[in-house]
């Protein structure tokens, strides 16, 4: 039964209405400093810790609970009667109910300026010893460290007297997750304020074995990000299919990102196969942006994964029938589609994700290598500058179809080219993309120019225009835009590009030989943009 409670807790909220719970139901409260105050002036009865020990708070509150006759309430076994009996000889009275909160030390150092002193004075000794303490003692202690455990809390004490087996259980892992958290920022602090050194701490929760890792041979987890919100496949509700396997989830989280970085009104639809958006476009309806990224690359979309930004209607459902997709993720599924995707198949994953459309709450990326890790920030925009470099000019009419063929380029596996054009006003589409080469000069010539024409061949036959096939291309190569991930070392791309007869060209420049590109542009009549930033992705 919880007869005896302390309470000291830095953060203050909802203290006093669980202390006043506590009171109701004729538990003793022990309290310290501050708290005890508050809780004196809430009309709350309140016996100060000083009194139980003997000692009044030392060393300007330093010391105040590091006391047998504390920790030894909290620690000793209940069950065992040699603890017992040493209790009651020094007259140590049972803890049932520790409330700690702990000095805000992250949030100090987090302000601009603040000096080592403030630092240190902001570090918790006798918070961490009680939370473990209470923590390890958790088969007779309840102990709390967050005001939102307050509620269920006191709503078990009401009912049955005691809080149940299975929430101290789940309260004592949680007080020694958040001790540790508490000491990692300390050391990442002081390592750098008095050793000068750089620590990385991360925190990775809800560990889930996945079907397997990239190969079948291969096991793997995936595990959540202590405190992540937002758009995150770790904040994704699957509402159907068989569980996501390791290639799943960088497939995903690719898609994911590519449709985020457009950031556009209309709705966009991301298809990802082999860790690449194979097919990316934006349309006035979610089936013309589906249909037009379809086009994109047909033949890589069997098995992809699609991503897009608008709830996920039932004609969008209905186009893929006969398709194989792996998974689906959309801020939503309205009811019949739902439904119609879960007939269409049982292994079909559909991920909903409702934040999809807010913006990214994290800064930084990561990636392991054997023995370390690499962190790096976030590739936020398309780029530093907007210069056209040749005599021919860039048509301000392409600056929208540009920025999109841009920011598919930039998640892309470089050396990386985009092909990209309006094929409805305001509605843009990813044509082709040359991905994962050695030399840019493959990515044009052997993957995106050529994966162009089947795709056009495709389109063409669908639509059987008043031309020829030849003169099909010709026209919709004019109209399009080639962005590269990176600048040209050579001139070679451009002529390339030239004799495939593409003639609008976005690059970041930055090479020796930007000189000898840009005269191979003016002779051949090629309008290149300078963007200024450089978008390898590996």
């Amino acid at each position: 039964m919880v007869k005896r409670a302390l309470l000291s807790v830095s953060d203050k909220t909802g203290i006093v209405d669980f202390a006043r719970g506590l009171e109701k139901l004729d538990i003793q409260i022990l309290s310290t400093g501050g708290t005890a105050r508050l809780l004196r002036d809430s009309g709350i009865g309140v016996t100060d810790v000083a009194e139980v020990t003997g000692f009044p708070e030392m060393m300007g509150g330093r010391v105040k609970t590091l006391h047998p006759k504390i920790h030894g309430g909290i620690l000793c076994i209940r069950d065992d009667h040699d603890h017992m009996g040493e209790a009651l000889k020094a007259e140590v009275e049972m803890i049932d109910l520790v409330v700690v909160n702990l000095y805000p030390f992250e949030i100090t150092v987090s302000k601009e300026g603040v000096l080592l002193e403030e630092a240190i004075e902001n570090i918790d000794i006798g918070g961490p010893a009680m939370l473990r303490s209470a923590a390890k003692n958790y088969r007779s202690v309840s102990v709390v460290c967050d005001p939102d455990d307050y509620g269920h809390v006191l709503k078990e004490i009401r009912s049955t007297g005691v809080v149940s087996q299975a929430s101290r259980e789940l309260l004592a892992v949680k007080a020694f997750r958040h001790t540790a958290d508490y000491d990692a920022t300390i050391d990442t602090y002081l390592s750098k304020e008095l050793l000068g050194q750089d620590v990385l701490r991360m925190s990775f929760k809800d560990g889930v074995t996945l079907r397997y890792g990239e190969n079948w041979h291969q096991e793997a987890k995936f595990y959540k990000e202590d405190g992540i919100t937002g758009p995150s496949l770790a904040n994704a509700k699957q509402l159907h299919g068989k569980e996501l396997s390791y290639n799943n989830y960088i497939d995903a989280d690719n898609a994911l990102q590519t449709v985020k970085e457009l950031s556009s009104s209309k709705p966009a639809v991301n298809i990802v196969k082999h860790n690449n958006p194979c097919g990316l476009a934006t349309g006035n309806t979610l089936l013309q942006a589906l249909q037009a990224a379809w086009d994109g690359d047909p033949i890589s979309a069997y098995g992809s994964i699609i991503c897009t930004n608008t709830v996920f209607d039932l004609q969008a459902a209905e186009f893929l029938n006969g398709k194989f997709v792996e998974i689906i993720i959309a801020p939503g599924f309205e009811h019949d589609a739902l439904e119609y995707l879960k007939n269409k198949s049982a292994n079909l994953r559909l991920l909903e994700l409702p934040e999809l459309n807010e913006p990214f709450t994290v800064d930084e990326t990561y990636k392991y290598v054997i023995g370390g890790v690499l962190k790096q920030s976030r590739n936020i925009g398309i780029y530093d500058k907007w210069e056209c470099v040749t005599d021919m000019q860039y048509p301000e009419d392409l600056r929208s179809v540009s920025e999109f063929a841009m920011h598919a380029c930039k998640c892309v596996k470089s050396n990386a080219v985009t092909l990209a054009f309006e094929y409805e006003e305001g509605c843009y589409m990813m044509l082709s993309m040359g991905a994962g080469q050695p030399n840019r000069v493959d990515s044009i010539r052997k993957l995106a120019v050529t994966k162009a024409r089947e795709n056009l061949q495709v389109m063409y036959d669908r639509e059987i225009p008043d031309v020829s096939f030849e003169d099909y291309v010709s026209d919709i190569f004019s109209k399009c835009v080639m962005a590269s991930d990176a600048f040209f070392p050579f001139d070679d791309s451009v002529v390339h590009a030239f004799e495939a007869g593409l003639r609008y060209i976005l690059s970041p420049g930055g090479s020796i030989r930007d000189d000898e590109v840009i005269a191979t542009a003016n002779n051949l009549g090629v309008s290149l943009v300078f963007t200024g930033m450089r978008h390898f992705l590996h």
